[in-house]
């Protein structure tokens, strides 16, 4: 069963000012494996993170380092959660986080489905 979805789209230019005037969001934003990335694929990422937590209906409990966007060889992306935001998902009844994420002409978007069995 569907417990919640999420989308959600970040302009890259903006997320690269941002980024570029505030460095230190690199930390506050993503684990240690995704900030060496270019800033287009950390803006899919954090619209990822962003859809993650409107999937969820919430960010009670939720940290942004906890939350790591990995891929799998074919270059599938998916979820690394740990902390009180792994606490939260298994809360919430989620069993599995479906992922998609793509960027292109300035715009980066995440598509996230989570299924579980509500509690």
């Amino acid at each position: 069963m569907i417990i919640g979805t999420g989308i959600d789209l970040v302009d890259i230019p903006r997320f690269e000012r941002t980024m570029t005037r505030t460095p230190r969001l690199r930390e506050r934003l993503f684990a240690p494996s995704e900030r060496g990335l270019r800033l287009p694929s950390l803006a899919a990422r954090y619209a990822a993170k962003e859809a993650l937590i409107k999937a969820l209906g919430g960010s009670d409990g939720v940290h942004w380092t906890e939350i790591e966007i990995a891929s799998e060889p074919s270059g599938r992306p998916h979820f690394v959660l740990s902390g009180s935001t792994a606490a939260v998902v298994e809360e919430r009844g989620i069993r599995t986080l479906h992922l998609t994420l793509t960027h292109d002409a300035g715009l980066a978007a995440a598509f996230v489905v989570a299924e579980g069995d509500p509690l």
